[in-house]
């Protein structure tokens, strides 16, 4: 073994616990121990960074010359992790409107009464869908504003991990230093 495979392994290491520990910040629902803002829709499939799963299994990292560089193929991991703005197209007006029939149309009705039967379920729908149809009558061209909800970047336990591979390794370099410095009989 020498000093490049220490160095390497020492790269590997950093790589593996960081893409563990972003990782775990979805189950979290915090970057480490700074919770995410909530969301204002509510969401019965968890919270708002693990709906369908797709931008936690997006993060792909991989060591580059002697850095650790982590990246994801959705387009909206950036705006999510780093928060922002974004403008209204008529493309998410569409998406908005379907949401509200969606959850519009899993109402129950009271066929007697001829109206919306007063659920708990129905209450919840409705609400849900009255803000996604709120969101679908904005104007083409508003701008909105998306909380940060960081899940990959510096953070004191980020440090915390390096360090922590950083001196595990250099103790396997001590021993290469002291077993290259023996005199050979």
């Amino acid at each position: 073994m020498n000093i490049n495979d220490i160095i390497n392994k020492f790269l590997q290491d950093v790589k593996v616990d960081l893409h563990q520990n972003f990782d775990r910040n979805f189950e979290r629902k915090a970057f480490f121990n700074q919770k995410w803002p909530t969301n204002q829709l509510p969401n019965r499939r968890g919270s708002l960074m693990m709906r369908s799963g797709t931008l936690r299994r997006s993060i792909n990292s991989k060591v580059q010359g002697m850095n650790v560089v982590f990246t994801s193929s959705v387009p909206y991991a950036d705006i999510h992790n780093d928060g922002g703005e974004i403008i209204v197209t008529e493309k998410m007006k569409k998406f908005f409107w379907a949401m509200y029939y969606k959850n519009a149309g899993a109402v129950t009705f009271n066929v007697r009464k001829k109206a919306m039967a007063n659920t708990e379920r129905n209450r919840r729908l409705s609400g849900e869908a009255e803000k996604w149809k709120a969101l679908a009558l904005q104007p083409t061209g508003k701008i909105m504003k998306v909380e940060k909800r960081q899940f990959i970047g510096d953070h004191p336990i980020t440090r915390g991990i390096i360090k922590r591979n950083f001196y595990r390794n250099a103790e396997e370099f001590n021993k290469l230093i002291i077993n290259m410095a023996r005199p050979r009989i």
